[in-house]
């Protein structure tokens, strides 16, 4: 998946909307929809930022990153290693995306360490939760 198609899936399951309703608000075919879905590599950008502009973005340049929205997809309640950006390394499972509505996008992540991942289970303490902002994140792999 790429950054835009994950980003797109993300959005429109958000609204409850299937692929041929995002199509047709968009104004766009549903098998571009699904082009854009699977991560198809050339795509008319026009139509990207018409759907685009439904979640209130388009396309431009920008500084790479990691992709909120590829985490989501790919590491989101899994057994995760996490590296900051202040090199400390954290082992454990992703359990929330927290999603700024002003920004449209997700800024952090609840997260349960190893440690306290059966305690969580046993009895949800949010003590045991921590908050993860996504921009302190350097790296994130399956563990």
């Amino acid at each position: 998946m790429t950054e835009i198609s994950s980003f797109l899936k993300y959005h429109r399951k958000k609204l409850n909307l299937t692929q041929e309703e995002l199509a047709n608000k968009a104004g766009v075919g549903i098998r571009f929809i699904r082009e854009m879905e699977q991560g198809k590599q050339t795509l008319q950008l026009d139509k990207v930022n018409q759907v685009l502009s439904l979640f209130g973005f388009c396309v431009s340049p920008t500084k790479l990153h990691l992709d909120p929205y590829y985490v989501y997809w790919n590491f989101f309640d899994k057994a995760i290693k996490i590296t900051l950006n202040n090199k400390i390394i954290k082992y454990g499972i992703l359990i929330k995306e927290l999603f700024d509505n002003h920004t449209n996008s997700i800024v952090a992540w609840k997260f349960i360490s190893n440690n306290n991942a059966i305690k969580y289970q046993k009895n949800k303490d949010d003590k045991l939760i921590e908050t993860i902002l996504h921009s302190d994140i350097q790296n994130i792999e399956e563990q």
